[in-house]
């Protein structure tokens, strides 16, 4: 069975879902600016979740080389964009990684690719940060992996505590980066 008829469906099904939301809020779903919101929001919501459909191990396994290569790697500053699984509001920042191989290295944009897949997902950040430093431990088998995330969420922005400044950080870490000396030297190089 052909991929794009089940997208299509799917998004019908949604685009119908959101055009209910529309009514029991009190809206005209017949009004210029909203006769085509449910399929615009169906689209949008597909393309924010497409991480669903992909399998970032296999992302990662298609760009690996053998090198003599035992020190850090870091790729920092990946912009993501994801939706709070709680609320579906949009979090997003930058998630910084590190790894040290073991004689396997990764094609540097595999590194941005799985971050995105699994940001393209409802998430909660600290899940997150768990599903990149595991697939890249378990795809590369490094000395170890350290992953750090920095992000602003909307649910805590724009309704509930109201803290539109705040930041939340989450890290973790196998391996080499057991030591704190290790951690400390990734710490210094993403903030340079």
């Amino acid at each position: 069975m052909s991929r794009k008829p089940e997208l299509l469906r799917r998004k019908e099904k949604i685009a119908g879902h959101y055009r209910q939301i529309l009514e029991l809020l009190g809206e005209d779903t017949t009004r210029e600016g909203l006769l085509k919101t449910p399929e615009r929001v169906a689209e949008s919501l597909l393309f924010l979740t497409k991480g669903y459909g992909q399998d970032p191990g296999a992302i990662l396994s298609s760009a690996v080389f053998i090198e003599d290569y035992k020190q850090m790697v870091i790729v920092k500053d990946i912009d993501f964009f994801s939706m709070c699984e709680h609320h579906l509001l949009p979090f997003f920042g930058k998630a910084h990684v590190a790894y040290i191989p073991d004689r396997t290295v990764a094609g540097l944009s595999k590194i941005p690719r799985i971050v995105d897949v699994f940001a393209r997902r409802l998430q909660i950040q600290e899940r997150m940060t768990t599903q990149i430093k595991n697939c890249i431990q378990e795809t590369l088998n490094p000395l170890g992996v350290m992953i750090v995330i920095e992000a602003q969420h909307l649910c805590m922005q724009m309704r509930g505590v109201e803290k539109q400044n705040s930041i939340t950080t989450t890290s973790d870490f196998t391996g080499a980066f057991n030591q704190a000396k290790t951690r400390e030297e990734f710490i210094s190089l993403i903030k340079s």
